[in-house]
């Protein structure tokens, strides 16, 4: 769906013209406050199979604020990618969404990579990861809505996460000027240039929302880079002003903002929430401590949320 729908038609609190249901949608939301890090983690003492009242006390967290943290024993097995696959497969997920930088099972290895089909993209560098939604530039048949993260190893210094839930920022435009809301729902707001190299298109061209109705849960959905290379936003001038704006609020990282660097044993179960990544250490020795990410993305939100 790419704009609010009609108040006629269904009372989404997303509706613009839906003022009752969209007042009682805010206050529950923001009666949910903004927890730092600490209070939305979760100990699971074998991340491979996780109890059910662990996965509860995750779906918890997720359902209020759209991520949770979880911590690993120390000294429990290492989360490597069959017991990360397991893990995602215990919160009700199956295959990850396949892309052209995943392995053959769905799962992505983020770490610095100076050869091969990933380098040159940044999520394969060290340098700083701009604010995003997993999967921006996916077609709407393909949007991600849920993500893992899991810390296998970290750098000896950066790589600082920073996530921030949608509906807290979608909140905040909407109460500071509500046509950015219109603006930001066009089909056309932002587009994404096909990814071609070397003659051969790897990617076409993506156009669709930044924010919009998820069709399969009714739920807020975010699509949004903060990138400004090979982006094209829709020319207009209250699409511009609602662009600039959003960075605005990113770069200040005002009320709702976590930032949490993931220690090993340390992960990330979320509904594909905005975040980003600080600039790390990096050191080409073949013995020296590596920063290392597992990665899953799926087509539907957690499962319960």
């Amino acid at each position: 769906m790419n704009a609010p729908v009609r108040a006629s038609t269904c009372a989404s609190p997303f509706d613009l013209q839906a003022d009752e249901s969209w007042r009682a949608w805010r206050a529950r939301r923001l009666a949910c406050g903004t927890p730092g890090p600490a209070d939305l983690t979760v100990e699971l003492n074998d991340p491979a199979r996780p109890t059910a009242a662990e996965l509860e006390a995750l779906c918890e967290r997720i359902r209020q604020h759209n991520l949770a943290f979880y911590r690993c024993p120390s000294g429990a097995a290492a989360l490597d990618r069959e017991r990360f696959a397991a893990l995602c497969g215990a919160l009700g997920f199956t295959r990850p969404d396949p892309h052209e930088c995943a392995d053959g099972d769905g799962i992505s290895a983020l770490q610095v990579c100076d050869d091969g089909r990933r380098a040159g993209y940044i999520p394969y560098s060290n340098r700083p990861l701009s604010w995003h939604c997993d999967g921006y530039y996916n077609p709407p048949d393909r949007r991600i809505r849920a993500m893992l993260l899991h810390c296998v190893s970290d750098a000896p210094s950066g790589g600082e996460n920073l996530f921030l839930d949608p509906e807290l920022l979608y909140i905040r435009l909407r109460d500071e000027n509500p046509e950015w809301i219109t603006a930001l729902c066009h089909p056309r707001a932002l587009t994404i240039p096909a990814n071609v190299q070397d003659g051969r298109t790897l990617r076409p061209a993506a156009t669709g929302p930044v924010f919009s109705v998820d069709p399969a849960s009714g739920r807020l959905h975010m699509r949004y880079t903060a990138r400004t290379r090979s982006i094209e936003w829709r020319d207009d001038p209250t699409t511009r002003a609602a662009a600039g704006r959003i960075r605005e609020i990113l770069e200040a990282e005002g009320p709702g903002v976590l930032r949490h660097r993931l220690a090993p044993g340390e992960g990330v179960v979320c509904n594909n929430v905005l975040h980003a990544r600080t600039g790390f250490t990096y050191d080409s020795f073949a013995g020296s401590r590596q920063r290392l990410l597992l990665r899953a993305r799926f087509a539907r939100r957690v499962p319960g949320t």
